[in-house]
């Protein structure tokens, strides 16, 4: 069976004292050795803040972003191996928020991928439609496109520890949720390209949903059979919301 895998993306929010408070509130009420893995992905800056909270915790550090050069004269950006030097595991590649508003086209979001792999990072995919493109029937097109231009650049085999997480750009945000059904069927989907590439990948790879997963509708969620974990956003930032989201992926173990 795949562990579930529970990532909180804090996007560009929080301080020290809320890193502090928000990490507390997650460890002090999380249960040890549940079958679920825990991810939490906070902004560059608190990165080391969180490391330290969470040295002695089973809890996972991951970044929202990285630059896919390794060192040189790029102001601002960072790399995937200054990630994995600070405690990074995990890292988001290709977010909805990086295409849209950062207008990351595909090349470079097939380059973050292969440097992240390269790098020793566990990237997670995200790929996902926008409202116009589902109303035109272009889901399964368009997440397709997102995904074999990855292959293309870096290899089904960079595939090998990374995650998908799927995010319905029309959900992001907005207070809708795909039905559980509406999920199931496009993770579905997914998890078939990746088998037409390499069908014991498709069987492993773990299939996030990524859009407006909270605490009252995570069970219904989580229990679809290709959906195998969440990215939280606004969620992510309550404590207890966060932790009835990581209950409801326990659920799917027992």
């Amino acid at each position: 069976m795949r562990t579930p895998l529970i990532a909180g993306n804090w996007k560009m929010n929080g301080s020290r004292s809320q890193t502090k408070a928000l990490l507390h509130g997650i460890t002090s009420g999380l249960q040890e050795d549940t079958g679920v893995e825990i991810l939490v992905l906070p902004v560059f800056v608190y990165l080391e803040e969180a490391r330290h909270l969470l040295s002695q915790t089973s809890i996972q550090l991951g970044a929202q972003d990285l630059y896919p050069g390794g060192s040189g004269a790029y102001t601002g950006e960072v790399s995937g191996h200054m990630l994995k030097d600070v405690g990074c595991g995990y890292v988001l590649v290709g977010h909805s928020e990086r295409r849209t508003l950062f207008h990351e086209g595909l090349p470079l979001v097939a380059a973050k991928f292969k440097a992240a792999v390269e790098a020793g990072l566990k990237p997670i995919l995200c790929v996902g439609e926008t409202k116009q493109q589902r109303e035109n029937g272009a889901t399964e097109t368009v997440i397709r496109e997102q995904i074999e231009s990855v292959i293309e650049v870096a290899g089904i085999g960079a595939f090998h520890d990374a995650v998908i997480a799927y995010e319905p750009v029309w959900a992001i945000g907005t207070g809708l949720t795909a039905t559980p059904e509406q999920a199931q069927a496009v993770h579905l989907t997914i998890r078939e390209q990746i088998a037409q590439n390499h069908v014991d990948m498709a069987k492993r790879i773990r299939i996030l949903y990524g859009g407006s997963m909270k605490a009252d509708n995570a069970a219904a969620l989580l229990a679809q059979s290709d959906i195998d974990g969440g990215l939280i956003g606004g969620a992510a930032l309550d404590a207890n919301s966060f932790l009835a989201i990581c209950e409801a992926a326990v659920q799917k173990v027992i």
